[in-house]
């Protein structure tokens, strides 16, 4: 496997960038000024409380929140990033990601919206050769948060990093305030749109079980915390699920000296074909936003109930291990602290443990995001729009948002929200909405530039009225009147 180009034994970004990246570089500036990236800024300057109004306010400098501020870039609007991240720290990477590598292919171009010298393969080989891509399976995950902090760099995005949002409000007047915590200070905002680029856990946050709240709190943990593991060296570990983020955290307690790793499984086996990938084509791509309600749903929800196996290598990393135990067909039923151990109850009988991590994913939860309390109760759900056929019931579908095709919340019938449809979500919940083009890398560039063009067309119609004034008052000649002679009509009608 091809080693980070900087050192991942302590997630640091790279201290400095290689020697064949100049190269790189200068062949990216040919390229965008061929295609004549970024447009000259167009939208029309605003202030408020003396401070400029910028045109879109981007929550979440991951991969997706770099995608959408870079394709907003380009098409000449104003952009500001905010993430309470450190910088080089964004997105789950480094922080709560454990896998050793991505699951995406390679070859994929993910976030370099359609310009080659921006992919990661040209970042890579720019470094490492054409013989070491070739040799490359999958992308190791460290490295992949290298190219992304050389995504940012590269294209001078504005994010503020240590930037806390803590309230959006949405206003009748075109703007959207939002108000942040950042420096030991509180600061205000305004912008004209806001996009929630807040990834997978996208409106809430991790899911547990009601029952785990119960427990002691150092006795457990979401497979999406930040911990450090080597806590758990000698300890008895239950992992719940079977999924990848499972395999990663089963992997990397192993890997810090776990005595056992028990994994509980609900299912009598392991999901094994990835659906959702066999869906995928520009056409799912596209077409997904298309489809009546009824078919949204149901692709949806069968790709939900069929689930999306562990990564192969993620499972043997688990396997090799003579001290990790797969427990199939063991619904984990709930559990209490007796005896100094978790005394956990599953569908297969009692089990005794140090410590018990849940890989169960994440939940629509608006009280996980303090910051949307102004507009949760106020934004239409699928619930609201839809009743799925028998069988077909599913909470996870039913809590998404209702949103409308420009990625916008749209308010519940009988809600007075103005000003609500100015924020637009451009996260993982949007997925049955849209389809999945807001956070996974197949697409993310697709879904970065629909969304880049539709509040192009936004911020426009708004200011309609501005722009066909300034169009009255463009005056720059293209012909000056001496490129040619009058001469009148001959009197005899001859030529």
């Amino acid at each position: 496997m091809i080693e980070p180009s900087a050192p991942s034994t302590d997630n640091a970004p790279a201290a400095g960038l290689a020697a064949g990246l100049p190269a790189l570089e200068q062949r990216l500036a040919y390229e965008m000024a061929c295609l004549q990236l970024p447009a000259p800024r167009w939208t029309l300057p605003r202030a408020h409380a003396g401070q400029p109004v910028v045109d879109v306010a981007v929550i979440g400098a991951g991969m997706a929140g770099l995608a959408l501020a870079a394709a907003l870039q380009q098409r000449g609007m104003t952009v500001a990033i905010y993430d309470e991240s450190p910088a080089g720290f964004e997105g789950p990477w480094v922080t709560t990601a454990r896998m050793e590598t991505l699951r995406s292919p390679k070859q994929l171009a993910g976030p370099a919206l359609g310009i080659p010298s921006l992919t990661f393969r040209a970042w890579f080989e720019a470094q490492f050769g054409r013989a070491a891509w070739d040799a490359l399976d999958k992308i190791p995950r460290v490295q992949w948060m290298d190219y992304l902090r050389w995504y940012r760099q590269v294209l001078a995005l504005q994010v503020h990093n240590g930037h806390r949002v803590t309230d959006i409000w949405p206003r009748a007047d075109g703007l959207v305030e939002l108000r942040m915590a950042a420096g030991g200070r509180g600061i205000a905002v305004w912008a004209r749109r806001v996009v929630l680029a807040t990834g997978r856990a996208g409106l809430g946050g991790p899911w547990v079980p009601d029952w785990a709240q119960a427990l002691p709190s150092a006795s457990w943990s979401h497979s999406a915390d930040e911990m450090d593991y080597a806590r758990l060296r000698g300890l008895r570990v239950g992992v719940v699920g079977a999924g990848a983020s499972a395999m990663d955290s089963a992997g990397t307690a192993l890997e810090h000296g776990a005595a056992r790793v028990h994994l509980l499984v609900r299912r009598p086996d392991i999901p094994r074909i990835n659906k959702g990938k066999g869906a995928g084509s520009p056409g799912f791509v596209h077409g997904h936003g298309r489809l009546p309600d009824a078919w949204k749903w149901r692709v949806r929800h069968y790709i939900h109930v069929q689930q999306v196996p562990p990564p192969r290598n993620s499972t043997l990393r688990v396997s090799r291990h003579a001290n990790a135990f797969f427990h199939l067909g063991c619904a984990v039923q709930g559990a209490q602290w007796a005896d100094g151990a978790l005394q956990v109850a599953t569908s297969a009988g009692p089990i005794a443990l140090d410590h018990l991590i849940f890989a169960t994913g994440f939940a629509v939860d608006w009280s996980q995001r303090p910051m949307l309390r102004h507009i949760a109760g106020q934004v239409r759900l699928w619930r609201d729009r839809h009743a799925p056929a028998p069988g077909q019931e599913n909470a996870e579908l039913s809590a998404s948002p209702d949103l409308g095709p420009d990625f916008e919340f749209r308010a519940r019938d009988g809600v007075d929200a103005p000003g609500l449809d100015r924020i637009h979500c451009f996260a993982y919940p949007a997925a049955l909405s849209l389809g999945v083009i807001t956070g996974d890398i197949p697409a993310i560039s697709e879904g970065a530039v629909r969304l880049a063009q539709s509040l192009a067309g936004l911020l426009y119609a708004e200011d309609i009225e501005a722009h066909f004034a300034r169009m009255q008052a463009y005056a720059e000649p293209e012909v000056f009147g001496d490129e040619w002679v009058a001469s009148p009509l001959p009197g005899d009608g001859s030529r």
